[in-house]
């Protein structure tokens, strides 16, 4: 009776890394980390509208229900664009996954602050003054750094998970 260790890898790997063959540029890590962005911040910038104007804009915010079915197609959203990148990278034969899936549903964080930029020239502010200026952007900032954060981490456990599930049904002989 032998039993698993929880960390433990799936299957035996080889000490000598293997070559990664040469990847076409929509396989290279800046286009597909800054195209996976899209979905996650696309599944959420219609509710950012209304929730930036909550915030900013002294205006009331109440349909928290409707938020939290945002929120969960965020979280399947994030889940489903990283798994799906990075079954083609491996695919590809290109192994080195771990930052690629945390960097691709997470770079919807930039999308978040490219989008406050967007709303800060168009929305009805009257900010003219420098602090009150950098208060927001300094606010946006914080706020697309967690965001960042939690989508990346939402996209990193789903592929972890997905790796380790693909992995762990081969058969090596």
């Amino acid at each position: 009776y032998q039993r698993r260790v929880h960390g433990e890898l799936p299957v035996r790997t080889n000490q000598i890394p293997r070559h990664i063959p040469d990847q076409p540029w929509y396989m290279r890590a800046p286009f597909t980390v800054m195209m996976g962005g899209i979905l996650p911040f696309g599944a959420v910038f219609i509710e950012l509208f209304f929730i930036l104007t909550s915030i900013w804009l002294n205006r009331y915010y109440y349909v928290f229900g409707f938020l939290f079915i945002v929120f969960l197609i965020l979280v399947v959203t994030c889940a489903e664009i990283t798994i799906v990148m990075i079954y083609f990278q491996l695919c590809s034969e290109d192994y080195q996954w771990w930052w690629r899936s945390y960097l691709t549903s997470g770079s919807s964080g930039l999308y978040l602050f490219l989008y406050s930029v967007f709303y800060f020239f168009t929305s009805s502010f009257k900010m003219k003054k420098f602090v009150s200026v950098l208060l927001f952007f300094g606010y946006m900032g914080i706020l697309s750094y967690v965001f960042f954060v939690m989508t990346g981490t939402m996209g990193f456990l789903a592929c972890f998970l997905f790796v380790r599930k693909i992995y762990s049904s081969i058969k090596v002989d």
